[in-house]
């Protein structure tokens, strides 16, 4: 009995330890995310101050003139994004239908493993591979098709046309969507595979094709946690700097076609901030820029989480 006392107060000191220790490192986490919020705020006092709310829908990007705006960047970024989304869920979504409904169990984790390395793959791979594989393909062959078909269409027509670069904004948007794949198509997966047996067998027992089970059982079983997989894989596009940087053309201007050149946020910081000097107006300008895109991530992010707790409503 005596020597009970002891073990019991040496599992409570533990438990008090560990308990300390987690509760440590969520508020590091908090005084990180905070501070990094604060650092990129400050840095871009300057430019808010110099230039106001016009800062945030002028396209003007003068260097030399100590001009700048946030605009062209900031369409850039999202426009992209978008245009990445478009393409990859439903690349994302045949991929998950197939590894949880179609494919043979021998088949599943070798594909499952395959889509998921596409993950590991760092970005400047992808920007080069992008660079020197899609950009000329994307040059002689797929843009001039387009522009061909789809450029003199009313309405729509204006958004298909310019010279074929092989650059732009779509290139762009195709290297995000194959970045951004593995982690939609990993969600969809993992969600997919929670919906209970007994009701796609009670679906089947009544008659319904596979497609019918998708449609009517899993996805408004998991519609929630998909569209938070979808804003992760949104969240992961905003970001992306290096891989953007190479096909995207690297225009301060906003583009008027899918295929015209433009910048995102990551790229133009990327590519200018080295040249910027501490202090100066530009170098606050690409702070304000940072700013900028962590609020984006930051509200994209947290509604994800929000559509991926456990107990959030269908």
């Amino acid at each position: 009995m005596a020597a009970s006392v002891p073990a019991k107060r040496s599992t409570q000191l533990g438990d008090a330890l560990f308990a300390g220790m987690v509760r440590a490192a969520g508020i590091f986490v908090l005084l990180l995310l905070g501070g990094i919020i604060v650092v990129l705020f400050i840095g871009g006092l300057p430019a808010f101050r110099q230039f106001g709310a016009g800062f945030l829908i002028s396209d003007d990007w003068d260097p030399v003139q100590e001009v700048y705006g946030a605009a062209v960047p900031v369409f850039g970024t999202l426009i992209t994004a978008v245009l990445a989304l478009l393409m990859a869920v439903p690349l994302a979504f045949g991929i998950a239908f197939y590894l949880t409904e179609l494919a043979p169990q021998w088949f599943r984790r070798p594909v499952g493993t395959a889509i998921e390395l596409l993950a590991a793959v760092p970005s400047i791979i992808y920007g080069m591979w992008g660079f020197f594989v899609i950009v000329p393909i994307m040059a002689e062959y797929v843009q001039p098709f387009i522009i061909d078909n789809l450029g003199d269409l009313p309405l729509i027509g204006d958004f298909f046309q310019g010279p074929p670069f092989g650059t732009g904004l779509f290139t762009a948007a195709m290297i995000l969507a194959v970045m951004i794949i593995p982690f939609i198509a990993a969600t969809m997966r993992d969600v997919f595979l929670t919906v209970p047996a007994v009701f796609k067998e009670s679906a089947y027992g009544l008659g319904c094709t596979t497609w019918e089970v998708m449609r009517s059982v899993v996805i408004p079983y998991t519609r929630v946690s998909v569209v938070g997989g979808i804003m992760l894989g949104l969240g992961r596009a905003l970001g992306e700097t290096m891989a953007v940087t190479f096909v995207i053309g690297n225009t301060n201007r906003i583009a008027t076609t899918i295929f015209g050149p433009g910048n995102t946020i990551a790229s133009i910081v990327a590519l200018e901030f080295p040249e910027s000097q501490s202090g100066s107006l530009k170098l606050s300008a690409l702070l304000a820029l940072g700013f900028i895109l962590f609020v984006i991530s930051f509200i994209v992010l947290a509604i994800s989480r929000m559509l991926l707790k456990p107990g959030a409503k269908a």
